[in-house]
């Protein structure tokens, strides 16, 4: 399990760790005077996805347009996937064809 988010809210956590799959757990700590949440997990597609991270559902929906022959906005797509590279580089991770 790797760290997935960070959370200052336990309800909101929560429900994240609801959200995913796999073997998965919520740590709180102090980090100075507050309590946060440290969502722990799988490091995959779809639990980011799950969690809303990473502008994957925005990703989802550039794919699903031009899957249907919308003209996308090609910089925004390029951007979403250059911040992926970060995924890439710090988990085992690969940016599946149809991404790109």
């Amino acid at each position: 399990m790797e760290l997935l988010a960070v959370y200052d809210d336990e309800d909101i956590a929560e429900a994240a760790k609801g959200k995913i799959d796999g073997p998965k757990r919520l740590a709180s700590d102090r980090d100075d005077n507050q309590v946060v949440w440290r969502l722990f997990g799988t490091p995959s597609w779809g639990n980011f996805f799950a969690l809303g991270m990473y502008e994957l559902p925005r990703l989802k929906e550039l794919v699903d347009q031009r899957k249907a022959g919308v003209e996308i906005d090609m910089n925004e797509h390029q951007r979403i996937l250059n911040g992926l590279n970060f995924l890439v580089s710090n988990y085992t991770l690969t940016i599946p064809q149809h991404w790109l």
